[in-house]
């Protein structure tokens, strides 16, 4: 694999030109197609044969228009002057509902004057809408033309918002100002690092061209496979940040060979041919992490998990291509443009050497010291909360948020994500008020946190019936969930009940990923030490590197509860507390994190962390294989990466901090757990843990069993080191507790 990436090198920097055109044409031909040729987005966050997907099937069946997914718009009234009932007011919403009734799709408006329509204040008041023959991908563009549909209410001064009943798909995240935030940030960490603007620029460069092919393929993969809207917004911040990364190890690397007066084509050769190796086996393993959330059986996660690969794949595409291309284009220019009292990279990394020689002479304490640290973040991870996260905790002042706390106010707080019962009957009824039907009306009234059934609908075949429940608790109220199962437990002779909507939806993803999570983290941590061991033949090296990245992991989501479950900072990360909070509220309060994002959280840290620990460990392998001694290779390993390292968790966290700004919680808990996980990740694990296990292991780092080594594949991933220092003997295997 080394010569091949090595002739690749060589050959991108002696026709850089030709290269750099076709990526350049590509990266534009991609992204101009997806916009030109905009794909639908889907908004189906269905995880098959849960009950809720079965409820969901059921509705579908003879019960009328408006009970698919996104059949239903539910407006929301208020007068602050009065009563809704009083004439002036009355007039008007009338006047908006008969408007209402002659807007495209709509088949049927149930006034607020209706039974259960009024709140009991007689203030709030709920206009619903049944749709059918629309496209339910565009329902928040239509939501917004019915909603001004209902303009005659607002001239007579009454406030009329929509309601949100989206699903996890349907969150379309805006870009904003966030992606430029990383990029400023990640250039001022390059100029520091390297001293010179062009070499802070290659990285930008690349990791830009890199994400506009990635998001390009996306959007155009959009016409053939179901695109959720999160994907666009996922691919860019993990392709921004693994982009500027391996460039920047790439670029590190031919500046030490040119310091060292290799030409430059020979430079990028040997860069390519070693460097390059560490880039595609690290962009491996944030690969197989990221696919084997296609385990998890929620296809939602599985889409984001392989399209976030995307972007990781054109990330190693351009460092082993456009960036030699680059680099053979620019020869000693690549220094150009010196940034005045900078000295940039360049240096021996003699700190960092000093630092892993203190490391090698006192290895116990520091292990225990570093355990100790680590073991203290992590800890608040067991309060970690998961659970539904409504509109409760949306962004002040948006019609969401307004329509939820209104309807919370007039209706209670589990109006906001009524329960949909479908039960499925021994035989066929004529009218719902035949004994059966109001046998499991009862039965699910009196089951506890039930605060309102409403009246039961028959379908078309007299076989199956239809209830919507009110429960006593919001839909993020872990509470809710706890009704949900009771329900389907009940046991009635002969009636098989399903329980659909939001809360019942959100319900079985949790509770899906409960029973698979085992499943994911153990192919991930399996693969990954799997390709590790094909990288270095060391199997002790690949056990260690795993269990070194969960580590970093507890790290990670030890914050996230901290800042969410425990509501230590939330309101500094920008989430607007619940409405009629105190002071201290507004910047303590404590947010549900939903059930699937730790596990994506997962599966995109294990493999950003395992990125260090193979430029790491390549890094202390090289020396190793010079002069075999192992606590010198360790500390010389460090110094040559430990600058390089540093600089490329700071573009990470940058990025990934900017990206906090966004208003969707989901990315603020991303934003949060990567930061964390990777600034950890760089100094206590990379800098403190790794160096002292692997100062305690000695030669056992390196030992291989004869058997395995003749059955393993030669991918050497440090590349050849002919051209710098004379070829090491053979390493024989050694035994364990030498």
């Amino acid at each position: 694999m080394t010569r091949l990436l090595g002739r690749l090198g060589g050959w991108c920097a002696r026709h850089g030109r030709i290269v750099l055109v076709l990526w350049v044409v590509a990266a534009a031909a991609l992204m101009g197609g997806s916009l030109v040729f905009a794909a639908p987005t889907s908004n189906d966050a269905s995880i098959p044969g849960t009950d809720a997907q079965r409820a969901h099937d059921l509705m579908k069946t003879g019960f009328g228009p408006g009970y698919a997914a996104g059949g239903t718009v539910q407006l929301v009234v208020y007068s602050a002057d009065g009563p809704l009932t009083e004439d002036a007011p009355k007039r008007a919403v009338e006047r908006a509902v008969d408007r209402l009734r002659t807007m495209p799709h709509v088949v049927q408006v149930d006034s607020p004057y209706r039974v259960g329509g009024i709140a009991s204040n007689l203030q709030i008041g709920l206009i619903g809408i049944r749709m059918e023959g629309h496209d339910s991908d565009k329902i928040a563009a239509l939501t917004q033309s019915l909603s001004r549909a209902a303009d005659p209410a607002r001239a007579a001064g009454l406030e009329v918002v929509p309601a949100d009943s989206s699903t996890p798909a349907d969150k379309e995240i805006k870009t904003g100002p966030s992606e430029i935030i990383g990029v400023l940030c990640a250039l001022l960490v390059l100029v520091f690092a390297f001293g010179t603007l062009v070499a802070a620029l290659i990285p930008i460069f690349t990791a830009l061209v890199s994400v506009a092919s990635g998001l390009g393929v996306i959007g155009l993969l959009g016409w053939v496979v179901d695109m959720p809207k999160q994907a666009g917004i996922m691919a860019t911040m993990i392709g921004l940040g693994v982009g500027i990364d391996y460039a920047l190890f790439l670029l590190s690397r031919h500046r030490r060979l040119l310091a060292d007066g290799v030409p430059v084509v020979e430079s990028v050769r040997r860069t390519v041919s070693s460097s390059g190796g560490a880039v595609v086996f690290a962009g491996g393993t944030v690969i197989i992490a990221l696919s084997a959330l296609m385990l998890a059986g929620f296809p939602l996660l599985a889409t984001l998990g392989w399209v976030t690969g995307i972007s990781v794949v054109a990330a190693v595409l351009t460092s082993v291509t456009l960036v030699p291309a680059l680099l053979g284009l620019l020869g000693h220019r690549v220094n150009a443009l010196k940034v005045p009292f900078l000295k940039g990279a360049g240096g021996s990394g003699a700190g960092w050497a000093r630092l892993g020689s203190w490391v090698a002479r006192r290895p116990w304490r520091v292990l225990f010291a570093s355990a100790l640290v680590l073991g203290a973040l992590a800890a608040p991870a067991l309060a970690l909360k998961l659970g539904p996260l409504d509109e409760g905790y949306g962004t002040q002042g948006s019609e969401s948020r307004r329509a939820y706390e209104l309807t919370a106010t007039g209706f209670g707080p589990g109006a906001n994500g009524p329960l949909i019962v479908v039960a499925k009957l021994p035989s066929k009824v004529a009218d719902p008020g035949d004994p059966i039907v109001d046998h499991l009306t009862r039965a699910i009234d009196d089951v506890e946190g039930t605060a309102h059934v409403a009246e039961p609908k028959v379908n078309t075949s007299g076989r199956s019936v239809l209830l919507q429940v009110v429960t006593d608790y919001a839909p993020s109220d872990s509470r809710a969930a706890d009704v949900v199962r009771d329900i389907r437990e009940l046991a009635l002779p002969g009636v098989q009940v399903h329980v659909g909507g939001k809360v019942a939806g959100l319900t079985d993803a949790g509770d899906r990923m409960a029973e698979r999570t085992p499943l994911v983290i153990g192919v991930v941590v399996l693969l990954s030490a799997l390709l590790l061991l094909l990288a270095f033949r060391a199997p002790i090296v690949a056990i260690k590197a795993a269990v070194m990245n969960l580590v970093s992991l507890g790290a990670a989501f030890g914050a996230l509860a901290l800042v969410f479950s425990i509501g230590v900072g939330s309101g500094l990360v920008g989430m607007d507390p619940p409405a009629s909070s105190s002071y201290v509220q507004t910047i303590f309060f404590s947010v549900p994190i939903e059930s699937y994002v730790p596990l994506m959280l997962f599966a995109v840290l294990f493999g950003l962390s395992m990125d260090y620990e193979v430029f790491l460990l390549t890094a202390v392998r090289q020396a190793y294989h010079r002069h075999r001694g192992n606590a010198r290779s360790v500390a010389q390993g460090l110094g040559s990466t430990g600058r390089v390292i540093t600089s490329a968790a700071l573009i990470m966290v940058a990025v990934f901090v900017a990206f906090i700004a966004y208003p969707d919680p989901m990315v603020k808990t991303f934003g949060v757990g990567l930061a964390v996980a990777i600034a950890v990740d760089a100094t206590i694990i990379r800098g403190f843990l790794v160096p002292a296990t692997m100062v305690l292991l000695g030669r056992l780092n390196w030992w291989c069993p004869r058997w395995l080594d003749r059955v393993l594949p030669n991918l050497s991933v440090e590349g050849h080191e002919e051209d710098e220092a004379p070829a090491a003997p053979r390493r024989e295997p050694v035994k364990a507790g030498v």
